[in-house]
């Protein structure tokens, strides 16, 4: 086995207040990052991924090392998340996709009947397909020089199985959802088929050298209680216990795991007993009443509106305090409520994470 299953000689950690704030350690400021902040919003970014075809970017671990690292060169974040895309697991099952200018990543054959599942494969060798991701994850883990954790992800198994279906991205997911009325055992054959590989695939970036998993459910929100209980839940609480069981047996760190699912309000109680240490938060809920729901014993992580970073610098410090003090500076990791829009001011972005620093910083001395 390659140097990707057991990456010895790691720089060591300098800054793990990240990681103590995932365990639900005290920590002397909040930490934060910022989904999708390695992206367009940097100029330096889009230089850099000028030429490439996006996927193609995504199976160079050169260019995700170097995309990952270029926010952390511009501010002080507390934690790097690997350049990659939660798109990357359906072609590990035999599915293509492609990168379509102006409308997004489209799957050349989306699965349109139960018939469909039969070509996908079966049983996925995830360092073999996905093991790109793995050489991303080390060599980026080498170059941050131990300035920050670095955090591995995957798309959780119902939203990859709706672009699945969809083809592409959709505003009301129905075809994906007509299958979840029309074609239930089909339906759970393919999310169990997605969470085992989902599970080796973490496991996999874990051994590779990432230091906390987060597992994005993005379209939660398409769906109810009810359909999250029976298509979405069993299978985010399947993952972290089978992840867990799995690092153990290969004697592997056990990482914090994250769970965010975007729209989700109706399963805070559910995700905060699902085995995560944190649970993401979008931006349409008060802190308060997450809190509330959540208890005290997970770590939560969000949540300012993307938008509020269109706001002048000085009006993204009082949101940031306002958040802060919502929250409490403690067992919370500042994050935004979804991920940057390519259009945002990189200093805006800078007066962001400042302020949860300073503020935080304040708030723990008083």
């Amino acid at each position: 086995c390659s140097f990707v299953c057991s990456p010895k000689g790691f720089p060591k950690l300098k800054n793990d207040t990240f990681l103590r704030a995932a365990r639900g350690e005290e920590t002397e400021y909040t930490p934060v990052w910022c989904m999708r902040q390695a992206g367009r919003y940097l100029p330096e970014f889009r230089e850099t991924r000028a030429a490439q075809d996006f996927f193609a970017t995504c199976r160079s671990p050169k260019l995700c090392c170097e995309l990952t690292l270029q926010p952390l060169r511009r501010f002080p974040l507390d934690a790097a998340i690997i350049f990659s895309d939660i798109l990357v697991v359906p072609p590990a099952l035999g599915m293509e996709v492609v990168m379509v200018p102006g409308k997004g990543p489209t799957f050349t054959e989306p699965l349109k009947e139960v018939e469909d599942l039969l070509k996908l494969r079966q049983k996925v060798d995830v360092t073999a397909e996905l093991g790109y991701v793995f050489q991303a994850i080390t060599l980026t883990r080498h170059s941050l020089e131990g300035r920050v954790p670095l955090i591995g992800f995957s798309g959780a198994p119902w939203t990859l199985m709706s672009y699945m279906i969809e083809g592409g991205g959709s505003t009301t997911m129905a075809k994906a959802k007509s299958w979840l009325y029309r074609h239930p055992e089909a339906s759970h054959q393919l999310l169990r088929l997605l969470a085992d590989v989902v599970t080796d695939y973490l496991v996999g970036q874990v051994a590779a050298g990432a230091q906390a998993l987060q597992l994005f459910e993005s379209h939660a929100g398409h769906l109810g209680p009810e359909q999250f209980q029976d298509f979405a839940l069993p299978y985010i609480r399947d993952i972290a216990r089978a992840v867990k069981s799995k690092l153990k047996e290969e004697a592997l760190p056990l990482v914090p795991m994250i769970i965010f699912a975007k729209d989700a309000h109706y399963a805070l109680r559910d995700l905060a007993h699902a085995g995560y240490e944190v649970v993401g938060l979008d931006w349409t809920i008060q802190p308060q009443e997450a809190r509330a729901q959540i208890g005290k014993d997970v770590t939560l992580q969000g949540n300012l509106d993307p938008c509020a970073l269109y706001a002048s610098k000085e009006r993204i410090g009082e949101l940031v305090k306002k958040m802060l003090e919502s929250f409490g500076t403690q067992r919370y990791i500042a994050n935004l409520g979804h991920g940057l829009y390519p259009d945002m001011s990189p200093e805006h972005v800078g007066a962001f994470v400042e302020a949860v620093h300073a503020h935080s910083r304040h708030i723990n001395k008083h």
